[in-house]
Formats: C-alpha cells, structure tokens, sequence
C-alpha cells in the first residue's frame, strides 16, 4: 500500500494540546479514509495520565500528585510524562493494517527495539507486558487507544532528565519496576531532539511492514 505516512515533530506541548490535536486527526480520517496517517512526535510538560480502568491503586495517591492527572481513553494503568521523555502519537488508519492491533502493538516495540539498538543499548520485550525493557528495567511504555479502527496515544521513551516522578505511582501497576533512560543506559547526555529525528526516520522506512492487506479481527488495547 502506497498511503501517504507524514510525521511532526511539535516540541514541547501540554498533555490537553496534544490530546485536542489527536482527536482532530482521528475525526479527520473518519470523515476521509483517503486522509494521510501521521505520527506526532513531541514532549509533554510533566502529566500523569490513567486509562479506563475501575483500578486506580497504580495512583497510590491521587489527590497528592506533584503534576496534573489525566483519565483517558486509553487501556491500564497509571504512568507520567515529561520533559527528556519522546512521546509518540501514530494516528494510523488500521483498516490499512488488517485490523489487527496485536500486530500494531508488536510494530511500535519493535520499532523502539530497533531505535534502541542504534545506540547499542539491547532492549527487548518481556513476555505478558507491553513495552520495552533493558533487562529488568522499563525504558519505553505502550498505551493506544483505537477508535473506528485509528489508532491513537502511543509511546513514551524516556531518553534523559528526571525519573523521580515515577516513583509517586506504580508505573503501569507493576510493582517495584525501575525505570530508566537511554541516558542512564548509555552513561552519556542524549537529546529528545536527535532521538526523535532518528526515530522518524526509521518509521518512515518500516510503515511498510505494518501495512497489508488481510483482514482479522483484534480486541482490547493496553498500556502495560
């Protein structure tokens, strides 16, 4: 399939900013399934966000959080978001893709995986959780939310800067989970900047993989 796939790179951004701009695109393709599929690539100003869960206990306390809390129409549990951290919005029409968002998920941490490497840190998933790992400790976490069929929130790498935030919840309710950095991995500075450049341009190159032409049916999504 040869359907156009265009990425922005936006800066920083509110969590309120970003979600507004999603649901616009989402709309959009509904309207006009011939509409471009995009990938938002930014960083957000320090947010917590949950997903459509009855479980808050990842909030540990809510009406104590350091930052804005956010409940979204993503599946699991609670994370955070902000600066030094890429986040990713794919807002990609998977009617495209087989309706298959088991295959989707898979693409987005192989993607990651694939990034990773680049700057020889050897990540990897972990079999039941979504996301990616350096060993035993969590680098970039996976939430999507699907919407007839359009795919929308994404992923969060953390590449620098302050993780302490982390510790005010469970991270995606997984109990004693260390998060880290590519910074941390690597020992050396690393800017949001330059990962997203790099990060663009190997998306731009494995869409195809994602794209085909059979159809199967997928349920759920989570943010694991």
């Amino acid at each position: 399939m040869n359907a156009a796939f265009e990425q922005r790179w936006l800066g920083r951004v509110t969590f309120e900013e970003a979600l507004g701009l999603q649901e616009e695109l989402v709309a959009k393709k509904r309207e006009n399934r011939d509409a471009s599929d995009e990938l938002l690539l930014l960083e957000h100003e320090p947010v917590y966000t949950i997903g459509r869960t009855p479980d808050q206990s990842s909030l540990v306390d809510a009406a104590h959080l350091p930052h804005p809390l956010f409940a979204i129409n993503r599946g699991g549990q609670a994370t955070y978001h902000g600066p030094g951290q890429l986040i990713g919005y794919p807002i990609i029409d998977l009617r495209r893709c087989g309706q298959d968002l088991h295959r989707y998920l898979r693409w987005l941490e192989e993607l990651l995986i694939q990034t990773l490497a680049i700057y020889e840190i050897p990540a990897r998933t972990r079999p039941g959780l979504t996301g990616v790992w350096v060993d035993k400790r969590k680098i970039a976490s996976i939430g999507v939310g699907v919407r007839h069929w359009i795919t929308m929130h994404g992923f969060a790498l953390n590449v620098c800067g302050d993780l302490a935030p982390f510790d005010r919840i469970i991270p995606c309710g997984i109990q004693d989970v260390t998060m880290t950095s590519i910074e941390r991995e690597a020992g050396k500075p690393f800017s949001v900047v330059d990962v997203a450049a790099m990060f663009e341009k190997l998306a731009q190159r494995r869409i195809s993989d994602l794209r085909v032409d059979q159809t199967v049916s997928a349920v759920g999504a989570s943010y694991l």
